[in-house]
């Protein structure tokens, strides 16, 4: 009366044609992935550790949170750098240094870019 077995139908062979179709597809897609996306990031990272491990003395940087200045000094993971000056009193003027990781160091400035002031002009405060 009812009879589930014999209503059961088997899957149909798979076509050949399809399921290579298919595998060229993951291919090709894997192969844009590659050359688009994981190859260029790659690339990147190794220059970023590069530039990172030549950093040298009186090197002008812009770190990753967009602070420039010229690095005073270069420890195992930190770098100390100048930012600027501050005046104590009427003519002492005291650099501003602050540490940061090496990693967090973005890019190195073209010389000249960026160098502390060692004196503020007295016309800065009246040009509000």
């Amino acid at each position: 009366m009812f009879d589930l077995i014999s209503s059961a139908y088997a899957a149909p062979p798979p076509n050949t044609e399809a399921v290579i179709g298919n595998i060229v597809f993951m291919l090709a897609l894997f192969g844009i992935f590659y050359f688009f996306l994981i190859r260029p990031q790659q690339k990147q990272a190794k220059a970023h550790k590069e530039m990172v491990a030549n950093l040298t003395r009186g090197d002008t940087v812009v770190t990753g949170g967009g602070l420039m200045g010229r690095i005073h000094r270069v420890e195992d993971d930190v770098v100390v750098l100048e930012v600027g000056d501050v005046e104590i009193g009427n003519k002492m003027f005291r650099p501003v240094r602050i540490r940061i990781r090496r990693v967090s160091v973005a890019e190195v400035a073209a010389k000249g870019t960026f160098a502390p002031e060692n004196k503020p002009s007295a016309t800065d405060d009246t040009q509000g």
